[in-house]
């Protein structure tokens, strides 16, 4: 397994705990110097908040961590391809490099539906890595949004 993969993995065991919670099966964990310093999971319904997405959660978790907002060499793990909300906010806190799992050909904000994380306009660029453990991290979305369906099935 590579140094991606390995905490792309850890990612999956956080989307896992987002999945057990009912919230859509998203992980993030961000390291600096080869160390988690953040880690989270959707808790948008739990916490009653539009903002905690599974990257938010894991960038206000760093920035705690080594209590500084700016995540200078810091590279994200996450699940899916980042929203906008999510890419503007890897942006501001100076992220070096994101890596991701699955793409989201409905919001995702790194050219898969719209470019946000390295539009033009940004004064920060992101290194983007996408399609590490993309089969699995896929996976547990389909098996949950197909769950959810079948459940809303009238019998």
């Amino acid at each position: 397994m590579t140094t991606d993969e390995i905490y792309m993995q850890r990612a999956l065991e956080l989307a896992e705990q987002a999945q057990n919670a009912d919230e859509v099966p998203v992980g993030a964990v961000l390291v600096m110097d080869d160390k988690i310093v953040g880690e989270g999971y959707n808790q948008v319904i739990s916490l009653s908040d539009p903002s905690a997405h599974a990257e938010a959660q894991a960038i206000r978790s760093a920035g705690q961590t080594i209590d500084n907002y700016r995540l200078v060499n810091a590279t994200l793990y996450v699940t899916l391809e980042p929203c906008a909300m999510c890419a503007g906010l890897i942006t501001h806190a100076r992220v070096k490099r994101l890596v991701f799992g699955a793409t989201d050909p409905r919001t995702g904000a790194t050219g898969t539906a719209i470019e946000v994380i390295n539009h033009a306009s940004m004064n920060h660029k992101v290194e983007v890595h996408s399609g590490v453990l993309a089969e699995e991290c896929g996976d547990i979305l389909r098996r949950f949004f197909r769950a959810r369906r079948k459940s809303a099935t009238p019998k």
